[in-house]
């Protein structure tokens, strides 16, 4: 008897899952952004959150848990019922978190299922106002010229201008001196007032300085020029000589590991929608984003992607020496 109860009720439980998912969703779903209120991702989720309510037909809510490079965030998400109702959406920090931190309570790729990706964010090379270069040539040379005298600002560790910076410096196989910041803001008030000297920024963040003429420009990192009035004559590091440079901050949808398949392929279904929003679409143009089309809006290929990033900035990192506890 005892043998038959348990089997009448492991059939209950699995009926129960299986309308669960049927309902999915039935209740409000979170999204996790793994750093401040009014940043980039931030900004992004948000956007990504109010284009997602139609397609699940529930109110999407963002929870900003901030901390340590974003892996606080990323590990709550990881540590959350795997029921789809907790999401996180996160930048290229998914991909280097594991060779800047020597402790993460997680594992990258296999702690989380992959969504697809939401966007790529390419970034530019800054200079202070009074730099004597006015061109990224003039500027190759006057850092040759300073070498480790060159000041190479950033917004702190795991920041998408300090990973830019690293291959930024790979690329020129020279070491120019980091300075690190508590943030984007507090970085670019010091390059505006000539403390430092460059940074590499997200367009998104950086476009408003250039054009109030508060920073130089001297390169786009994507391998596409950006169409953008105030970037129109900007050319990319690539063109400009440093061939096939090419860093974008990318941005993903996760979810826990374990979330059943029927709900993830509803979450994936969303996703696509949402991003053939018209309104989603020039908001990320207006930041110089550019919303993602191809397979890595597939789940298999977002994670094939995720873990090719992973090895690429392994050997940037470990090559520049810079780690977290």
């Amino acid at each position: 008897m005892n043998k038959l109860w348990r089997h009448v009720a492991g059939v209950a439980l699995a009926g129960s899952a299986t309308l669960a998912c049927a309902n999915f969703p039935d209740k409000p779903v979170t999204i996790v952004v793994p750093f401040a209120a009014g940043g980039p991702t931030d900004k992004i989720a948000r956007d990504l959150a109010e284009a997602l309510r139609k397609p699940l037909g529930q109110t999407v809510i963002i929870d900003n848990t901030i901390g340590a490079g974003g892996t606080i965030g990323a590990a709550k998400v990881a540590r959350a019922a795997p029921d789809g109702y907790t999401l996180l959406v996160s930048h290229i920090g998914m991909a280097t978190a594991p060779a800047l931190y020597r402790k993460l309570s997680y594992k990258v790729p296999e702690d989380f299922e992959t969504l697809g990706l939401i966007n790529e964010a390419p970034s530019v090379l800054i200079g202070k106002p009074g730099l004597a270069a006015n061109n990224f040539a003039e500027l190759r040379q006057w850092i040759a010229a300073n070498g480790t005298k060159v000041n190479l600002a950033n917004a702190g560790l795991g920041s998408a201008s300090h990973l830019c910076g690293l291959m930024f410096q790979s690329a020129l196989k020279t070491t120019m001196t980091p300075v690190p910041y508590k943030g984007t803001a507090p970085a670019m008030t010091d390059l505006i007032g000539g403390q430092v000297d460059l940074m590499c920024e997200q367009a998104v963040n950086a476009v408003p300085q250039i054009e109030g003429k508060k920073v130089k420009v001297y390169g786009i990192t994507s391998l596409q020029r950006l169409p953008l009035p105030a970037l129109k004559d900007a050319p990319t590091l690539s063109e400009a000589g440093l061939k096939d440079f090419n860093v974008q901050v990318w941005h993903g949808l996760y979810a826990p590991k374990g979330t059943p398949p029927a709900v993830l392929a509803k979450l994936n279904a969303a996703l696509r929608t949402a991003l053939k929003d018209p309104e989603l679409i020039k908001r990320e143009e207006a930041l110089g984003l550019t919303v993602v089309t191809d397979e890595r809006l597939d789940p298999a290929s977002h994670r094939k992607f995720v873990e090719t990033e992973k090895t690429r900035w392994a050997k940037v990192i470990k090559d520049a020496g810079e780690y977290a506890d």
